[in-house]
């Protein structure tokens, strides 16, 4: 079993651990784009170009399944991917958990990048899964920039800055951009007030790896031998994860795996 995922940078790390937790015997193909990040201010068509670019890196691969692991590639070019790859590879796209936020009751917060936030999609996705919940949109400027980066104190200001922005009488949040997942503790503390009940922070790597597992037929086996090789690309060549993503407990998790086998060119 082959797993691919791709994003711009380490955003696709959650959801690269949860496949590796769920299934420590599936081989992982990493896709990134070093040489094009970040994709958040791209027009919506050359963000588009990006992905397929990435995606079909990965492709090349001959992975099982592909998770587009960035919220920005699947509001822009989930279709685009869709029609290149599918039948042959399925596509999971990456969605805000809104409607199970929203199922918990309000007031919900969700964190995004400032072009996320406000635009058309994520107004849609509040109003089919959020009526009568009261949202608000947050906009996290430079927060995925600082993660991408393992800057400290480049996450703190910016999640301090977000946090100034969020109601305090929340009870959810939304993490809109698929990096955020990866400081979502930093991002807790932040907005955890004195003697409230604990804040639920709702992101999508458990979901979107259950997915990619569910289209290929596949069983979660956390118990499996954890026997899984794992391949790197850097804007399609062959590569290895950047230093930074030792900055997180998800990035140590997946540099641990077995490596993969050399390849034949």
């Amino acid at each position: 079993m082959k797993i691919a995922l791709m994003d711009s940078g380490t955003g696709l790390l959650p959801a690269a651990a949860a496949v590796r937790r769920l299934r420590p015997d599936a081989d992982l193909v990493l896709s990134t784009d070093p040489d094009g990040l970040p994709w958040g201010p791209r027009t919506p068509d050359d963000v588009t170009a990006h992905a397929l670019a990435v995606a079909r890196a990965a492709a090349a691969l001959r992975p099982d399944a592909l998770i587009v692991a960035c919220n920005t590639a699947s509001v822009h070019a989930l279709p685009a991917l869709r029609a290149a790859l599918e039948p042959d590879i399925p596509v999971v796209g990456t969605v805000p958990a809104i409607k199970p936020a929203a199922a918990g009751g309000g007031p919900v917060a969700i964190w995004a990048t400032p072009a996320t936030t406000g635009s058309p999609y994520q107004q849609d996705l509040i109003a089919r899964f959020a009526q009568g919940v009261e949202v608000t949109g947050v906009p996290c400027p430079g927060l995925a920039d600082a993660v991408e980066q393992a800057d400290d104190a480049a996450i703190d200001a910016a999640v301090a800055a977000a946090a100034q922005l969020t109601p305090r009488d929340i009870r959810a949040v939304v993490l809109g951009c698929t990096h955020y997942e990866l400081v979502a503790e930093r991002i807790r503390a932040a907005l955890q007030q004195p003697g409230t009940p604990p804040l639920v922070l709702h992101g999508s790597a458990e979901a979107v790896a259950a997915q990619a597992l569910r289209r290929i037929g596949a069983e979660p086996a956390p118990a499996a031998a954890p026997t899984g090789t794992l391949d790197v690309l850097l804007s399609g060549r062959p590569g290895s994860l950047p230093d930074e993503v030792l900055a997180y407990e998800e990035g140590r998790l997946l540099t641990g795996a077995v490596p993969a086998a050399p390849r034949t060119v």
